[in-house]
C-alpha cells in the first residue's frame, strides 16, 4: 500500500500552486530538485469547467496531480456562498480525477478538509469518525462537497486502480494567509484585527463567537511537507489527518495574538455571531505510521512569524 517514489523526474501538476498552501508545496517540490513542476492559473484554466480540465491534461501531460485549488473562507464566507462552495469544490474534484483516470497519470493528491468531520464528533478525530455524522452547519455544503470527493478516490481505485492519496488537514495558517475581513480565516482575521486597532489608537477589538469553541491549528510548512510525503509515498486513498493533537480555544488564541501584536486593549466577544463547530482537534497516528510525518511548528513560534511578515516588521517574543 506504501511505496516510494521519486519525484524529480516527474512532470508535476499543482493546483491552487500559487495560493496560501500552494506555493508552500511548489517551493518544496523544486527544493527537493523537482524541475518540472506545472501551476495552472485560474484565469487560463477555470477548474470547475470540464473543457479547461481535458485541455489542461493535453497540455501538462502529468505523471502527478497535486489538488489543491479550492472555493474556500472562514465561517462568514461559507454562510453567503454555500451554495457557490458547493459547487466549485464538487466540480474541480469531479473533472480532475475523471481525467486523471482517462490519462493513466501515475498518481493524484488530494487535500480534503477538517470541516468533513462531523459537527458531534467526540475528541481527537480519528479517520474512522468521518461518516458518524453530519457537518457543523456553518460549512456543512464545502465540507461534504470534499468528503465526496474522498469516496470517489475510493470507488476509482477499487475500479480503475487509481493511484491516489487524500489528506485532511486542521485549520492552517501562517504568513501569506488571506487577511481580508470578508473571506479570511480565524488567525490572520484577528492579527488583521489588532494591528488596525493599535494603528487607529482603539481600546478594544470585538471577535466573533463566545470565544469557547477550539480548533487545531497547523502551520502552513507543516502541511506542505506532509503533502510533498505523501506524493513519495502513498498509493491508497484512506483518508489521514494532518495536525497538531492539540486544541486551542479562540478565546486562548486572541489572547496570544494580542499580546504578540502588542494590542494591550479590551478582548471583547459577541456570542450574537457564530463559533462554527464547538471543539476541533485530530489524532494524527495515521500520518506518523503512513508518513513518518509530525507537525514541527509551535503554535507561539508560528503566530510570531505571521505577525512579522504581516506587518514587515518584528512580533513581540510571546511569553508561554
Amino acid at each position: 500500500m506504501t511505496v516510494m517514489f521519486d519525484l524529480r523526474a516527474q512532470r508535476i501538476v499543482v493546483t491552487g500552486g500559487a495560493g496560501f498552501l500552494g506555493r508552500r508545496v511548489v517551493e518544496l517540490l523544486r527544493q527537493q530538485g523537482c524541475a518540472q513542476v506545472i501551476v495552472p492559473r485560474r484565469a487560463e484554466c477555470d477548474l470547475t469547467r470540464e473543457e479547461a480540465v481535458a485541455r489542461l491534461f493535453a497540455d501538462a501531460r502529468p505523471d502527478i496531480v497535486i489538488h489543491l485549488a479550492a472555493e474556500v473562507g472562514g465561517i462568514g464566507a461559507n454562510q453567503r456562498q454555500p451554495g457557490r462552495f458547493f459547487h466549485a469544490n464538487l466540480a474541480m474534484g469531479l473533472h480532475l480525477i475523471e481525467h486523471a483516470r482517462l490519462n493513466s497519470i501515475r498518481k493524484l493528491i488530494y487535500v480534503g478538509t477538517i470541516c468533513s468531520y462531523p459537527a458531534e464528533c467526540p475528541l481527537p478525530f480519528f479517520e474512522e469518525d468521518l461518516w458518524s455524522g453530519s457537518p457543523e452547519p456553518t460549512n456543512a455544503p464545502y465540507g461534504i462537497a470534499k468528503k465526496a470527493l474522498g469516496v470517489m478516490l475510493e470507488a476509482y481505485f477499487e475500479q480503475y486502480a487509481l493511484p491516489s492519496a487524500y489528506l485532511l488537514p486542521s485549520n492552517l495558517y501562517g504568513p501569506g494567509a488571506d487577511d481580508d475581513a470578508a473571506t479570511s480565516h480565524v488567525i490572520p482575521a484577528l492579527i488583521r484585527t489588532c494591528m488596525n486597532a493599535i494603528e487607529r489608537g482603539e481600546d478594544r477589538i470585538v471577535v466573533w463567537g463566545t470565544g469557547r469553541a477550539s480548533r487545531d491549528f497547523l502551520h502552513v510548512d507543516d502541511a506542505a511537507e506532509a503533502i510533498v510525503r505523501a506524493a513519495e509515498r502513498i498509493d491508497r486513498p484512506e483518508p489521514i489527518n494532518l495536525g497538531t493533537g492539540r486544541e486551542t480555544t479562540i478565546r486562548r488564541l486572541a489572547s496570544m495574538i494580542a499580546e504578540l501584536t502588542g494590542f494591550r486593549g479590551e478582548i471583547v466577544f459577541d456570542p450574537s455571531r457564530p463559533d462554527g463547530q464547538a471543539r476541533r482537534s485530530v489524532d494524527a497516528g495515521r500520518a506518523w505510521a503512513r508518513l513518518g510525518w509530525m507537525p514541527r511548528v509551535e503554535l507561539g513560534d508560528g503566530l510570531a512569524r505571521m505577525i512579522e511578515s504581516m506587518r514587515g516588521g518584528r512580533a513581540v517574543a510571546f511569553s508561554a
